[in-house]
């Protein structure tokens, strides 16, 4: 039935038949000659011109809309017209040429071909359908990039968890919370989605001029406006509200943010019955004023505080197999008090002194203050169901196999201040880039980590693991293999030793320490006449961190390749040392203690792929395929549950990740993007001294793909709808305090498929006879079904142990099911 709903879903909205409604025509130059790929628009949706100039573009009747006729190194053309229904009209355009900038448009075009990074289209962002849209949830969509929580933000790059990513915005890195254990506590991330204006995204291989992480980068600009705007965006989850304009005779620019978000449809849905209470806020603010035509002065500001109560009252979930199906219930005691507060200062300076230089002064500070207070106490008993579909008591507790109970206990607070001041510029000239920067960082952390827990089963309480040894893990149902299938019910077999609390945990961190980064980089186009163009960027970066006295210096290059083909395709090949000196979550280790002689994690990265713009059904489509090999060595072993990310604190394996990524995108359907990303990968590590060889880390998540889809009635445009698919194959995990050796399971296949539809009642190109809706630039309302087939995934395990029977059960932390939002976007 699943499979039949989503068919006919896709049947419906993919069905284009030819609108009656409709322009077309040619476009030329001065010459008479026909122009390729000129964009021809009206609103959202636009259509490029063939080879021999021609184009069709099937729009809605209306009065009043602006048809756009842009191409690089051509003066823009715009001209307004009105149409009925089903007529067509024909419009032939004629471009003059830019002569004045026509050398440096090509000079920026050809080199802008060779980038390795993946423009995000931030219409693609807006219309974006998921728990978490925005720029995150777009990014999750992109090849390489997998996430196993709809809940979540954090995204996993080519098997490196979530702290080796890089985020950059306006050039300045920016952080997050360190202590979030759940996607429900995560709250919002820094970038405000609606006051972006470019974004970039790269999965590997990437520039010196980017910091020291291993995994990926994520690099976004906000923008500068050039007029009086206002929008809001509201929603069952939040709103958001963004102002923009020009002062001081248009050399101050103003963008204020202000967001609010709600997760209480979400945690609403989850298998335990509480009082919760989710709320986060943030305000943003981005002022740039022009001093002189060579002096900018901006400022980047934001304050941010998530907030999440929650006073349990039950759990029941139901999980195993036909065979044997099991119930927990949950009854609850206590509160939950999670506070994150978040502020961020920037301001900075860019000198133009003369034309292709530019000279970049900044200064920030970032401070987190954290606490998480609970004290829970929870009875628990497992019972085994009644399957026999005869009977009157059919799926109620025919038995039961355990009763317990357990306290959760914690006063943890972090106070954290990051503060750097820093120097960058860039120097263009011809077909030669140079980049260089210096850094300076100052870090002050303050860590107070007092945790324990509990554990009663059947009147025992249960101890730490070190006084248990894992005997064996037995698997109820299992393939030829031996290998785990979905939906199994986990069990683990127990030795006692002795009693204890399960964990305890206490300890007081300060710390204080400085770091400076520096970096070069030179790029360049070589033409090679007849054979193509030539391409290279060589970077050199260092790092020096006063903890540990250890330097370490990062070269990097890159290679493209674009022959003289008729076919426009990049060949390209990367490499480079990537060193990922210690924040302060790899310095702590389970117990809370600090290791000083903590170093860098390093890792080699070789990537080569290809770059292949086409045509296909006479639209433009792109093609990016990448293999990589990372060689790790110096790495730190980590322990995930849920999104908490909990470190050894040494330097004790090394490992590697191979795979390949594929993506194509373009216009499936005329005038929006749409693509598919497929993603095959493993990640692999070897600790020091367990004997066990190779073993998979904990985000190596061997298959993903993804779908991201965009349709409109061919009648009628204003009617819209997007699809997001995402399949990707289970995480590793094990029992609690397990080892990596005693990690063999893994998580059920994550599947999910969130859809929207929307109606725009105002477009930005048209007016309309209500002068209600003309004082909007655009107005749209859409519906959001998330988790469309209502499919049940699982997160998490909860462990429970049963005393009298050496057992453990692991019982599924499931995520949300089908739910239901309501979305409103207005743009004065």
């Amino acid at each position: 039935m699943r499979l039949v709903l989503s068919a006919l879903c896709l049947l419906f909205f993919s069905f284009n038949s030819l609108a009656q409604t409709q322009i077309f025509g040619t476009v030329t130059d001065e010459n008479g000659k026909a122009i390729d790929g000129v964009k021809v628009s009206v609103g959202d949706y636009y259509t490029l011109t063939d080879e021999d100039g021609s184009y069709e573009l099937d729009l809605s009747p209306g009065n009043g809309m602006l048809v756009a006729f842009l191409n690089y190194g051509y003066e823009p053309d715009t001209l307004s017209i009105s149409l009925e229904k089903n007529e067509k009209r024909k419009i032939d355009r004629q471009l003059l040429l830019m002569s004045n900038l026509l050398i440096g448009v090509d000079i920026v075009d050809r080199k802008g071909r060779f980038d390795n990074q993946i423009d995000v289209d931030l219409k693609s962002i807006e219309n974006f359908v998921g728990p978490n849209s925005g720029v995150e949830g777009i990014i999750k969509t992109l090849p390489g990039v997998s996430s196993y929580s709809e809940l979540s933000s954090q995204y996993s790059v080519r098997g490196g968890n979530f702290d080796e990513n890089l985020v950059y915005v306006n050039g300045i890195e920016v952080y997050r919370p360190f202590l979030v254990r759940n996607g429900q506590q995560e709250g919002m991330s820094f970038v405000n989605s609606a006051m972006v204006s470019n974004v970039k995204f790269s999965a590997g291989g990437f520039e010196a001029r980017y910091g020291d992480k291993m995994a990926s980068v994520l690099d976004i600009t906000y923008r500068k406006p050039t007029e009086f705007g206002l929008s809001l965006e509201g929603s069952l989850l939040g709103g958001n509200l963004v102002y923009e304009d020009r002062f001081a005779k248009d050399r101050m620019s103003v963008l204020v943010g202000a967001r609010y978000r709600t997760n209480q449809l979400l945690v609403g849905s989850l298998d335990t019955e509480a009082d919760f209470l989710p709320q986060f806020t943030d305000l943003q603010a981005y002022l740039a004023y022009d001093l002189t035509d060579e002096w900018e002065l901006n400022f980047l500001g934001n304050y941010s505080r998530n907030l999440y109560q929650v006073i349990p009252s039950s759990r029941t979930t139901d999980f195993g197999t036909i065979q044997e199906s099991l119930r927990l219930n949950v009854f609850f005691d206590g509160r939950e008090d999670y506070d994150f507060t978040t502020r961020f200062a920037a301001i900075g300076a860019k000198y133009r002194p003369q034309k292709g230089l530019q000279l970049n002064f900044q200064s920030s500070v970032f401070q987190t203050t954290e606490q998480e207070y609970f004290d829970v106490i929870g009875a628990y008993r497992l019972g085994e169901l009644n399957t026999n579909l005869g009977s009157d008591q059919f799926g109620e507790i025919s038995f039961t196999r355990s009763i317990g109970g357990f306290q959760n206990y914690a006063r943890n607070y972090l106070d954290a201040i990051v503060a750097n001041i820093s120097h960058n510029g860039i120097y263009d000239k011809d077909e030669v880039t140079w980049r260089w920067g210096v850094k300076f960082q100052m870090e002050d952390i303050i860590d107070r980590y007092k945790e324990w827990e509990r554990i009663d089963s059947a009147g025992f309480n249960v101890p730490n693991g070190s006084g248990f040894t894992y005997d064996s893990l037995i698997v109820t149902r299992a393939d030829d293999l031996g290998n785990p299938l979905a939906g199994n019910v986990y069990t683990s077999v127990l030795e006692e030793e002795e009693l204890a609390l399960f964990e305890s945990f206490a300890s007081k961190v300060s710390l204080n320490s400085f770091r400076v980064t520096a970096f070069a980089e030179r790029s360049e186009i070589i033409p090679l006449d007849s054979a193509g163009d030539l391409f290279y960027n060589l970077g050199i970066r260092t790092h020096y961190w006063t903890f540990n006295q250890q330097n370490v210096i990062s070269p990097r290059a890159s290679l493209s390749y674009k022959p003289a083909w008729e076919s426009d395709m990049v060949f390209r090949l990367s490499a480079g040392l990537y060193y990922q000196p210690p924040f302060y979550r790899e310095m702590r280790n389970l117990e809370g203690g600090v290791n000083e002689d903590i170093e860098a994690q390093r890792s080699i990265h070789f990537v080569l792929g290809n770059d292949y713009n086409l045509k296909i059904w006479n639209r433009p489509f792109k093609m990016v395929t990448e293999i990589y090999y990372k060689d790790f060595a110096q790495l730190i072993p980590y322990d995930m549950d849920n999104v908490r990310i909990r470190y050894r604190a040494e330097n004790n394996a090394r490992g590697y990740a191979t795979g390949i990524d594929y993506r194509i995108n373009g216009e499936f359907v005329p005038g929006i993007d749409s693509w598919a990303s497929l993603s095959v990968m493993t990640i692999r590590e070897d600790i020091e001294g367990d004997n066990a060889g190779f073993l998979a880390r904990p985000t190596d998540q061997r298959l993903n793909f993804k779908i991201f889809f965009q349709d409109y009635l061919p009648n009628d445009p204003s009617f819209r709808v997007s699809l997001t698919l995402a399949y990707g194959t289970g995480l590793p995990f094990g029992p609690p305090q397990a080892t990596a050796a005693e990690r063999v399971f893994r998580l059920p296949d994550y599947r999910r498929v969130d859809i929207g539809f929307s109606k725009v009642l105002k477009s930005e190109s048209k007016k309309y006879d209500s002068k209600f809706l003309n004082q909007f630039r655009s107005l749209w309302i859409g519906v959001e079904v998330f988790n469309l087939l209502d499919i049940t995934n699982t997160i998490s395990y909860l462990w429970v142990k049963d005393i009298s029977t050496a057992r453990e059960y692991a019982v599924p932390n499931y995520l949300t099911p089908r739910l239901l939002n309501v979305k409103l976007v207005a743009k004065i």
